[in-house]
């Protein structure tokens, strides 16, 4: 088993999702909502370059280790200060329901 060190878990993050509520005059509006806060170990994976829109922009994918939580989607969003990270995966480490590996691109 890979054990989790509590001295990685530096990071306070806070994991959010996206609902949708009334806006008062008959509308709907989505608003994020805040999941759960947690402390967690943030690692950069790997860095790549692309262009778009003739505009050089830098991906950078990070690993982020929490411990065990269920309901976390790909669809929901990272943050830690002004840092925000959207998930691409969510790897429950050896199928343990002990850690969650969350693959992640900062934007």
């Amino acid at each position: 088993m890979i054990p989790i060190r509590r001295g990685d878990l530096r990071h306070q993050v806070v994991i959010k999702t996206v609902t949708t509520v009334a806006d008062g005059i008959g509308g709907l509006t989505e608003t994020e909502v805040t999941f759960l806060t947690c402390r967690a170990a943030i690692w950069p994976a790997s860095a790549r370059e692309q262009m778009q829109s003739d505009q050089l922009e830098m991906q950078t994918t990070h690993r982020i280790r929490i411990d065990w939580q269920t309901g976390i989607l790909p669809a929901m969003k990272i943050y830690h200060g002004t840092r925000a990270f959207e998930i691409v995966s969510i790897i429950n480490v050896e199928e343990r329901n002990v850690i969650l590996d969350i693959l992640a691109k900062e934007y």
